[in-house]
């Protein structure tokens, strides 16, 4: 552990070429006292640290010393390329990895250099989770996480409905949506990928069983079918409606793109007022009213005729509310 520690402050060193022993201290994780021990510590294994005194002073690297303690362990590599997602990083429990690695990274830079990962930084940010939704990390995503860097199998137990069941999984990635996690996971036993959502876990137990990775599996082409076959799924009813070019326009953002798209491939020719039929798939009659309802008198609901009922009787309180008075 004070191994590490002595590491990492050469490389903060050499990264930053002056840091006070407060300022290392935070780094470090430790009380600065103990960055004035490793200091002495790092002097008498001939690694020449240097404290300046006074108001601008601290710890130094003497005479452009440099250090060959760059190397890259392999889970530190691979984190690194996550450095982008910070969130995920700490719930996958891969944040100090990738903090070494960032750090081993900007101390093989040029100094003309090292002030790369600080512009990025400031430039650059993703913020995974959806709006008004206290993100949550689930408990048994770092196990999880864990299994995927292994090819390690695990033995889940999975809440379904009212009840759990057990299965052996392979778990080939993990895929954070909208502040929710999912795992994609072989299922051996049926021979097909599935796709679970991580808080729904109720248990996992690494097995003493690795398994082959197919390399031909593509992550981000799985989920994406999988997100649209997913999507398509929910679509189960059906809304006949006029569009005019304007509720054209803004049908992508009221009833999302799957289902405009469909809707308008099938769409007939407009009439002499650029007014179109067309035939939406809907997940449910109450949903294709709050998701038409945004249209306004850009759109005419025909059919079903409870549906079309349910617009014509809102659409006359609203005359009635905005018409004489």
């Amino acid at each position: 552990m004070r191994a590490a520690r002595l590491i990492k402050m050469v490389l903060l060193l050499q990264a930053r070429s002056c840091m006070t022993a407060g300022e290392l201290a935070r780094e470090l994780e430790v009380s600065e006292r103990t960055v004035m021990r490793d200091a002495q510590a790092l002097s008498e294994a001939g690694v020449p640290v240097y404290a300046d005194r006074g108001r601008a002073g601290g710890y130094r690297l003497v005479g452009g010393y440099r250090t060959r303690l760059t190397g890259l362990a392999r889970g530190e590599a691979e984190a690194l390329f996550l450095s982008g997602v910070p969130g995920a990083l700490r719930e996958m429990g891969l944040a100090d990895a990738a903090s070494a690695a960032r750090l081993k990274v900007a101390a093989a830079l040029l100094p003309s250099l090292q002030d790369a990962p600080r512009t990025a930084a400031q430039r650059f940010h993703l913020d995974a989770p959806a709006w008004f939704r206290a993100p949550g990390t689930p408990a048994l995503l770092p196990a999880l996480a864990e299994a995927v860097w292994d090819d390690r199998c695990v033995t889940a137990r999975y809440r379904r409905g009212d009840g759990e069941v057990e299965r052996l999984l392979e778990p080939y990635g993990l895929v954070l949506k909208a502040g929710a996690w999912y795992l994609c996971a072989r299922v051996p036993d049926a021979g097909a990928f599935r796709t679970y959502r991580v808080d729904r876990f109720a248990a996992v137990d690494a097995a003493d069983l690795r398994f082959r990775r197919d390399e031909d599996f593509d992550l981000p082409g799985y989920w994406a079918a999988q997100a649209e076959r997913f999507a398509r799924s929910l679509l189960r009813a059906e809304a006949v409606v006029r569009l005019s070019p304007e509720g054209v326009r803004r049908l992508p953002d009221a009833v999302g793109a799957a289902a405009a798209r469909e809707g308008l491939a099938g769409a007939g020719e407009p009439d002499g007022s650029g007014w179109v039929a067309v035939t939406l798939p809907v997940e449910s009659e109450e949903v294709a009213y709050d998701q038409l309802i945004g249209l306004g008198p850009e759109v005419e609901v025909l059919a079903p005729g409870s549906l079309r009922e349910r617009f014509a009787r809102d659409a006359a309180r609203l005359a009635e509310l905005y018409g004489a008075g």
